[in-house]
């Protein structure tokens, strides 16, 4: 096996696929970056596909190569950023409670794209200021509604499959998976609006998220009254 490995790692025909795939993961990265740049400058409606391809100095072909359309492009830090947060969630200890695994896994999330080794398209601080184009342009706002949608069911079935349940059956997973896709959105309007916890950045978001998540348990079962 270690022989195996060593022939493979040494093989030409390898080296040349990993400097491809590095080297199409760049394209992409600079795809994304020069959209989110142009959307924040100029407006989504106004940002033209050629536009982002001659930002990047590339074809509009080599554009459509990597994203079928302009909305696709500007949904990818998002798409990315929970697209991590379901690894996150897969890789939480199997003994936490439901809904233990996916704070944790949120907060995971959160902290990580904020570090220095996710500076950059798919960054915390670009998701964070996405969130704010999308609220603002109603076609993105469908679009990550609907992928939203989407990502409550993976949830779901990461959770059935870490409870042993049937999800024909047992509604729990698909109801959590919703109360938490709505927490997570208010989360991200309250931090839009609130002006201290946009100043500190991802900090305040991951304060947001808490704050919120500490509410949910009284809001659900505890009396609102004084």
């Amino acid at each position: 096996m270690a022989a195996q490995l060593a022939e493979a790692t040494t093989d030409p025909a390898c080296r040349v696929l990993g400097l491809r795939e590095r080297k199409k993961r760049r394209t992409r990265d600079s795809l994304v970056e020069a959209a989110h740049r142009l959307f924040l400058v100029h407006g989504y409606g106004r940002t033209t596909v050629d536009e982002i391809a001659a930002a990047v100095d590339v074809s509009q072909r080599t554009f459509f190569r990597y994203f079928e359309n302009k909305e696709q492009v500007a949904l990818a830090v998002m798409a990315d950023a929970e697209g991590f947060f379901i690894e996150c969630l897969r890789r939480r200890p199997a003994e936490e409670e439901p809904l233990t695994a996916m704070r944790a896994a949120i907060t995971e999330s959160w902290r990580s794209l904020g570090s220095v080794e996710h500076a950059g398209p798919g960054s915390v601080t670009a998701a964070l200021e996405l969130l704010e184009l999308i609220e603002s342009t109603p076609t993105l706002l469908a679009a990550h509604l609907r992928h939203t949608a989407e990502q409550e069911r993976q949830i779901a079935a990461i959770l059935s499959e870490r409870e042993g349940l049937d999800p024909a059956t047992d509604l729990r997973p698909r109801l959590l998976a919703a109360v938490f896709g709505a927490v997570v959105r208010l989360s991200h309007l309250s931090w839009t609006t609130d002006a201290a916890a946009h100043q500190v950045g991802p900090d305040g978001m991951i304060a947001t998220l808490e704050r919120h998540f500490d509410q949910l348990g009284p809001a659900l079962s505890g009396s609102w009254r004084p």
